[in-house]
């Protein structure tokens, strides 16, 4: 498995280093008490200022690792694409930023959506995709043979509201009818405010193919108190297993930013209700998800529909 290069983080165990304290207070002041409808322009502003603290550099090596060691979770994941008369599935990275966890997805033979609600980001994307072609790194992005896949998926690069339906009927592939069968999530959800949560579950939900389609968190910041805001909040596992387990649904939080219901709650009964099949700890990943020993916080949980 290639090996991803280092990159600046702003993780919340760095929260005493003083330029990153400066960056992460930056964001919270931005989107503090701001209304969710104008977070997409704040995002782009951000962009616009190349101010992008959130990135990693370079793909998921968690993802590159789940991907790889766990394909008995990824009923339809790519194998020999030889017979190019079979459609490569579908894969799609919401809030893609510059693209990097895209490419590592067409690298494993998914057609992927690249979705970012920031035109400047999905520039910075394209010239990343033209970059990465001639550095060292590239073999980051090859495709991986070593599991069948002879040749990369395409990229679409679209710009759009994840939460709206013209960015799928005007990308270019037209209508996914039955779903994504594989959606990435990095750094979305723990972006979104509290109350974006909801509606952040149903959609993934109703993106996801029915058949054997999977969502794939990596789980970020696990370190960081909810209660102190964001972006980015922090989370726990049992933010995502309430909330994904409950799409559109009004969740109870406590004062210290938790669901009340926890990891404990009823699932079976809320239609589109989505059951987490497996939470690994990789065995690596970026920077901003390990200690200060080198151990890794992160989880990764992998998705689908019950």
């Amino acid at each position: 498995m290639a090996t991803n290069p280092e990159a600046t983080s702003y993780s919340s165990k760095s929260i005493n280093d003083h330029a990153l304290q400066g960056q992460f207070q930056r964001l919270r002041s931005l989107f503090k008490d701001s209304d969710y409808s104008t977070h997409p322009e704040h995002w782009d502003t951000l962009w616009k200022e190349s101010f992008t603290p959130w990135d990693r550099g370079g793909p998921s090596q968690a993802l590159d690792e789940v991907l790889s060691s766990h394909r008995e979770l990824f009923p339809k994941a790519p194998s020999s694409l030889d017979d190019f008369d079979k459609p490569r599935p579908k894969a799609l990275v919401a809030g893609c930023g510059r693209g990097h966890d895209a490419l590592l997805l067409a690298a494993h033979g998914y057609d992927v959506f690249g979705l970012d609600s920031s035109p400047t980001s999905l520039e910075e994307a394209k010239n990343n995709e033209k970059k990465v072609e001639g550095e060292e790194n590239k073999e980051l992005y090859a495709p991986r043979r070593e599991l069948g896949v002879t040749t990369k998926g395409r990229v679409m690069w679209v710009v759009g509201d994840f939460f709206e339906n013209d960015w799928v009927n005007d990308s270019g592939y037209g209508k996914v009818k039955n779903g994504f069968d594989l959606i990435f999530d990095y750094e979305f959800f723990c972006a979104l405010p509290p109350e974006a949560r909801p509606q952040y579950a149903k959609r993934m939900s109703d993106l996801l193919n029915p058949d054997g389609g999977r969502l794939v968190c990596l789980e970020w910041p696990l370190d960081k108190d909810p209660s102190t805001g964001g972006p980015p909040w922090g989370v726990s596992g049992d933010l995502y297993l309430a909330h994904l387990g409950h799409p559109g649904q009004e969740l109870p939080y406590d004062d210290k930013g938790r669901v009340v219901m926890g990891g404990s709650a009823d699932t079976t009964s809320t239609p589109g209700a989505l059951k987490r099949l497996a939470r690994i700890q990789p065995a690596c990943s970026h920077k901003a998800g390990c200690d200060d020993q080198g151990n890794v916080i992160d989880r990764v949980s992998v998705w689908g529909h019950q």
